[in-house]
């Protein structure tokens, strides 16, 4: 997959393509959809298929403190991107200059001048340009004098309501995994390099690695029944910590994972956290001494509630 940073890093070859627009945050089962037609589309006109998304997404742009948290760093949604099979990848800075482009010059900049678009995949309310003033119905209208035709994404539902980035925070924030992978279509994961901490774990018995969430905003927080991946063929097992550290007076969010049964250095490798049960909220306690028994309680519920897990999976095998 080709990643284009900006428009002035088109390349020639870049001009002609099919072309959807979206933040299109944790990449569920309603984006997947999208790109599915899109690639549909493209084989039919031979032209590739580009994804035009946003950095830092808009809302973020607009709100920083009010913005939702994100789903998925960038580096992951442009992961799940390729793993859909889409050719390329606009990337856009949400900046300024972006913020204020009139919606006609949006389209006349970007999908005709720079990418050459023969056919666009949108929502119905689907807004851009300055003061959101761009929608649909101009889409349209430009389009047929370019000679490109615009079509309307087909919503797609589960139990009856239809799949979005809010419902996958809402099911996340509620500790329903289950319904998290049904929208998501997998399961929900954090993933990063593995960073240095302050190694507090390590004085109280629970040493810990550290992935740094690179987003603002977590859509989960509290201590839940972890799996790991990216550590041999199989996931580890471990419980995981999101948020500040209250107890040391911790000042940002970080994601903390207790390994079990596990002692080797882990500095830089690239991980994956699978979440599988939330245990319980992030708190305060008054010592170490009480946090180290917590977590010595949490860990115990977590290879129970783990152990449970894989006995059912293999009964169901």
């Amino acid at each position: 997959m080709r990643l284009i940073r900006g428009l002035h890093n088109l390349r020639t070859a870049d001009y002609g393509c099919v072309a959807t627009i979206g933040n299109f945050d944790g990449v569920h089962l309603g984006h997947r959809a999208v790109f599915k037609r899109l690639l549909a589309r493209g084989r039919e006109l031979g032209l590739p298929a580009t994804v035009i998304t946003f950095e830092p997404q808009p809302l973020e742009f607009f709100n920083p403190t009010a913005a939702p948290a994100r789903l998925t760093r960038l580096r992951e949604k442009l992961a799940a991107i390729h793993a859909n099979g889409i050719d390329r990848v606009m990337l856009l800075e949400f900046n300024p200059k972006l913020a204020t482009l009139p919606a006609q010059n949006f389209v006349q900049q970007l999908l005709i001048d720079g990418l050459g678009v023969r056919f666009l995949l949108v929502g119905d309310d689907f807004r851009f340009g300055y003061q959101r003033r761009g929608d649909f119905a101009l889409l349209q209208t430009v389009g047929a004098a370019a000679n490109f035709a615009v079509e309307n994404l087909h919503t797609v539902t589960h139990n009856n309501a239809r799949i979005s980035s809010t419902r996958v925070r809402e099911a996340l924030a509620l500790g329903d995994f289950a319904q998290a992978q049904h929208l998501l279509g997998r399961a929900y994961q954090i993933s990063g390099r593995v960073a240095y901490g302050e190694q507090r774990g390590r004085t109280i018995g629970f040493p810990t690695i550290n992935i740094h969430l690179h987003r603002r905003f977590s859509p989960l927080r509290g201590v839940y029944a972890v799996v790991v991946h990216g550590l041999g063929e199989q996931p580890h097992s471990g419980v995981a910590n999101i948020g500040n550290r209250p107890t040391i007076s911790g000042r940002d969010d970080r994601l903390e994972v207790h390994l079990f049964d596990f002692d080797e250095q882990l500095y830089g490798r690239h991980l994956a956290v699978e979440f599988r049960h939330k245990l319980r909220d992030e708190q305060r306690f008054d010592s170490f001494d009480a946090l180290k028994q917590q977590i010595q309680q949490d860990a115990a519920n977590a290879r129970a509630f783990l152990k449970r897990d894989c006995d059912q999976i293999k009964g169901i095998l």
